[in-house]
């Protein structure tokens, strides 16, 4: 009689609500083990918060656990983070074949981890927050078009005066990236009436107006593109390519007066050019989700700017966002253990970094 294969040790490795817990144990309870114990994670900040108050140390008997874990673990919920000296983490994983990550913007997470020309299957948490960007994006184009900060001003001085705002119809949108976010957008944006047009590392012009985009840039035309725009997204991943693209002279690039919403990455963006582009009135209103540095550091102009939104990193952050990656875990789990790994979602190209 064949002896039954030891079952997959799937741990979690940041914190998750136990009905999420649930729902992957209830994938394949005969071939896996979930090994959850959320006593070892920090005390939560938010909803879906995935790391945690900072300093949070565990007692030696917590490590003790933490360790045997990591240990043990086959597959792993998001990769395991540092001890708070700086020390562990993915070393003390030395058996984990496949991270799923609750973030989608991880290349340089892996490249730092040493993992980019590893075995290690590494999935996304990709397409889960387009939606909540999206609405970052359409949050920071009215606080400007319909002039938030006028009505405010008006409405605590108690003045009432008529005034004229602009509609978003017919003004045009410019993205740089166009995967699930930044496809996300332009729906929203054509929805509102808005053209779009777009440029990536990767997609053609074909494959950019089977999206719906009203013209597409290669990435050599990046310049041409922004002189045609009034809103420019960035939803692009940071990789080598990416670093600073937007830079002095793309700024000189846009039209003058243009917004900008970055729910990319800050290094795609030179940040002492965009605060020079801010002061100057080229950039007319900046939201901004990402930063070069974060926590972004307290002496900062962007902080006092009357023209900048500043998003700490959240606006993809919602209430529904770890049980729409456990969807996707409890999927790739399936096709895992079936052998079945070209059927997985969201398989990250370590070397592409995206």
């Amino acid at each position: 009689m064949q002896e039954k294969a030891a079952p997959l040790n799937i741990f979690i490795s940041t914190p998750l609500e136990p009905e999420q817990v649930e729902k992957i144990r209830a994938v394949a309870p005969d071939d896996v083990e979930v090994l959850f114990d959320p006593d070892l994670f920090p005390p939560l900040r938010y909803v879906a918060d995935h790391k945690g108050v900072e300093g949070f140390q565990r007692t030696p008997e917590q490590d003790r656990r933490w360790r045997d874990y990591l240990g043990r673990a086959d597959v792993l919920w998001d990769f395991a983070p540092k001890d708070a000296d700086g020390t562990g983490g993915m070393d003390l994983a030395p058996n984990v074949k496949w991270a799923q990550t609750t973030s989608s913007g991880v290349g340089q997470q892996v490249k730092n981890l040493g993992f980019q020309d590893s075995d290690l299957l590494v999935t996304t948490a990709k397409g889960v927050h387009a939606g909540p960007l999206s609405e970052f994006f359409l949050l920071a184009v009215l606080i400007h078009f319909k002039r938030l900060a006028h009505l405010k001003n008006e409405q605590a001085a108690h003045h009432w005066e008529r005034y004229c705002g602009e509609d978003l119809a017919g003004k045009t949108l410019a993205i740089v990236g166009v995967g699930a976010v930044g496809r996300r957008v332009a729906e929203t944006a054509r929805f509102l009436g808005m053209r779009t047009i777009a440029t990536d590392v990767v997609v053609s012009a074909s494959q950019a107006s089977e999206m719906g985009f009203d013209e597409f840039f290669p990435i050599e035309q990046l310049h041409e593109m922004l002189g045609e725009a009034d809103v420019l997204v960035l939803s692009v991943p940071h990789t080598p390519e990416t670093d600073k693209m937007i830079d002095a002279g793309a700024f000189n690039a846009l039209k003058d007066g243009a917004v900008l919403v970055n729910i990319a990455r800050g290094q795609v963006v030179d940040e002492l050019a965009l605060i020079a582009a801010l002061r100057s009135g080229k950039i007319a209103f900046a939201g901004l989700d990402v930063f070069e540095v974060e926590p972004l550091p307290p002496e900062s102009p962007l902080w006092d700017m009357p023209n900048v939104l500043v998003s700490p990193h959240s606006a993809s952050t919602v209430n529904s966002e770890n049980a729409k990656i456990t969807d996707i875990f409890c999927h790739n789990i399936r096709c895992y253990l079936d052998g079945r790994l070209d059927d997985m979602r969201n398989v990250l190209d370590k070397a592409r970094m995206f």
